[in-house]
């Protein structure tokens, strides 16, 4: 079985793991009070230009979304996001279990605009209905397209003049950093929202991620919200000894090199159906990618692939998702890659693809 159904499928990246068995033998204090932690926090400090902003080792990317949009919106306050956006669309309502309704709007390939916020707190005027107090983004988005830098910086414009925070959500970050259609840096990302994290859990770490406040108002008290909402980890090293393998040596780290590996195995994919004539949803530059192909070859793939299908079937057509990982090796291996390879040639010499 030849696996695209997400980049966490995989362990860690052996180095990671390998940084996670020597220190194994560690003694240290807990809840991220440990020198690896430190030393991890420091790295994305000097990463993204700040002395100052506030650095915490979650274990999940919900974890992240709930903790922070939870401490930091009042009671009566919600959330503007993407209906793509996975605090909306793939959180099983983990924000609005707090009492924050997150309020979708439909985005363009994903992204949101300023028009789009705007038409948002149109639908928002007084006390009768939710105030919109943050508005959530991912980069890149959920179907691998990126804001570009004049774009983040319309949206941040926007924020600040209608009151508004600006959190992203960066479980995949470092492929959006790394591919070819984003003129962003990480410093840029942390100078343009008030909170972001930096995934590792899809880009080489066993899991966790790294959630950056820059807003320093937002960080009173921000421990007592993540052991309330069940996130203070008592093993915390682990998630700092992760970040210390992946960010060394900054900006050619082991994570950005995890990240762009994934994004030109995403492209050799793309490059490869394009030649049989398939069609794509959307316009990914990242390392998700969404194929249109016939019902029928979607079944028979399934025999040797796990891949997610992403709609529902429509005039014989499903649309389906792979995702490729810093570990997607870039030639196929074994029957199963031979049996799809010739399943694919009598399907271009039969359907004219």
């Amino acid at each position: 079985m030849i696996y695209f159904l997400s980049d966490y499928s995989g362990g860690a990246h052996p180095k990671v793991l390998d940084a996670i068995v020597k220190t194994n033998a560690e003694n240290s204090d807990g809840y991220g009070n440990d020198v690896h932690s430190e030393n991890a926090a420091n790295m994305i400090r000097r990463m993204v230009g700040s002395d100052s902003c506030a650095v915490h080792f979650m274990t999940g990317g919900t974890s992240c979304n709930v903790t922070f949009i939870a401490s930091c919106l009042r009671p009566y306050e919600s959330v503007i996001a993407p209906r793509t956006g996975h605090a909306y669309f793939h959180e099983t309502g983990a924000v609005e279990s707090t009492g924050h309704r997150v309020t979708a709007v439909d985005g363009i390939n994903g992204k949101l605009t300023p028009l789009l916020i705007d038409k948002a707190l149109a639908e928002h005027q007084d006390e009768h209905t939710p105030l919109p107090g943050l508005v959530y983004i991912s980069q890149p988005t959920e179907l691998g397209s990126v804001y570009t830098k004049a774009e983040l910086c319309a949206l941040r414009n926007k924020c600040l003049e209608s009151g508004l925070l600006l959190y992203i959500d960066g479980a995949r970050l470092g492929c959006a950093l790394t591919s070819g259609g984003c003129d962003l840096t990480i410093n840029d990302i942390a100078a343009l929202c008030d909170a972001f994290y930096i995934g590792g859990t899809k880009n080489g770490a066993l899991f966790g991620e790294a959630l950056v406040i820059m807003n320093e108002a937002l960080d009173d008290h921000f421990r007592y919200m993540i052991k309330q909402k069940c996130g203070l980890f008592a093993k915390g090293r682990l998630i700092g000894v992760q970040f210390e393998a992946l960010l060394d040596k900054g900006d050619e780290s082991l994570y950005f090199s995890c990240a762009k590996k994934a994004n030109e195995r995403a492209r050799q994919l793309i490059a490869g159906l394009s030649r049989l004539g398939i069609e794509f949803e959307g316009a990914s530059l990242t390392n998700q990618i969404f194929p249109i192909l016939p019902a029928n070859v979607v079944k028979e793939l399934k025999k040797d692939f796990a891949f997610y299908e992403w709609a529902p079937e429509k005039d014989g057509m499903v649309t389906v998702r792979l995702v490729t990982s810093y570990n997607t090796t870039k030639k196929g291996r074994g029957r199963a890659f031979a049996r799809r390879k010739a399943f694919f040639e009598k399907l271009r010499e039969k359907k004219g693809l």
